[in-house]
């Protein structure tokens, strides 16, 4: 059966740009949590109780308290009550857009596809805490944008994954065949629209589409860079991508630059628990 994936694609990515978004049930209570939290008369009272609502939420927001990066003093907590403060709304809003990404990963109905959505979680999981201490000790950019930066990096690909049973075969055959087709001008279109459905600001927008051009500058300046240099450096990769893609990373993970605080292998090292920590926070 021949398939013209291009055209798929690009249906696709017209039903994004009309709106025709459908997220699960879960991932639309998550959505609501995430918008309550941009009112800037949301307590941290109507914050917690908002959260417990929604128990995959909850459980990611007290485990992300709990990791070192936010939990420096080591006292571990269990109340949400006491993680929200902890982390504060910033960091809970990215949280909720995580849920919200997560449950698409849950949405195909073919083991295949699935077990391609967890390894892209996995992947998200691992960029997104990598974006997070590059950005703090190499970038100096925002850590908590450049977190949320790492786990919506990826949209488009889960929402293409959680839409594949209304195409049978679309990924069957060759990987390269729907890899060329996807990459590139199909994925920014889906991904836009769905950016905009989550609301993400312009800057985080930039960001990925500098990470969708796929042009990492050396040095690494800006939050574009911070995502780019995260996934070349992630352990997992995406099984959306071709593994082609031109890096700047070496294969012993070193990077052809000097950077202000000594080399990146040497910061990363000194940041690995931090990174282990935060990515298992995210792993759900």
């Amino acid at each position: 059966m021949n398939i013209d994936r291009h055209e798929i694609f690009r249906r696709i990515a017209e039903e994004a740009e009309k709106g025709s978004l459908v997220f699960p049930t879960h991932a639309d209570v998550a959505l609501k949590v995430q918008r309550a939290l941009d009112d800037p008369d949301c307590t941290m009272d109507r914050a917690a109780r908002l959260i417990m609502a929604e128990p995959l939420l909850a459980a990611r927001v007290v485990a992300m308290a709990n990791s070192v990066v936010y939990n420096r003093g080591g006292r571990e907590i269990a109340d949400v009550k006491l993680a929200v403060p902890r982390l504060g709304f910033r960091t809970v809003r990215s949280l909720a857009t995580a849920v919200a990404v997560r449950q698409l990963a849950a949405a195909p109905r073919d083991p295949r596809l699935r077990a391609m959505a967890a390894q892209l979680w996995e992947h998200t999981a691992h960029v997104a805490a990598l974006a997070h201490v590059i950005a703090r000790r190499v970038t100096k950019k925002d850590p908590e944008a450049a977190l949320f930066a790492g786990i919506i990096h990826e949209v488009a690909g889960f929402y293409l994954l959680s839409k594949a049973h209304d195409y049978p075969g679309l990924f069957d055959g060759d990987p390269d065949d729907w890899m060329v087709a996807w990459n590139g001008e199909a994925e920014a279109l889906v991904g836009r629209a769905v950016l905009r459905v989550l609301d993400v600001p312009e800057t985080t927008r930039e960001a990925i589409e500098l990470n969708w051009q796929g042009y990492l500058e050396l040095p690494p300046v800006s939050l574009g860079d911070t995502l780019l240099l995260a996934e070349d450096l992630a352990p997992i990769a995406s099984p959306l991508h071709s593994p082609e893609r031109e890096s700047s990373v070496g294969a012993d993970g070193s990077l052809d630059l000097v950077l202000g605080e000594g080399s990146l292998v040497e910061l990363l090292k000194e940041s690995a628990e931090e990174v282990s920590s935060l990515t298992a926070s995210l792993k759900f």
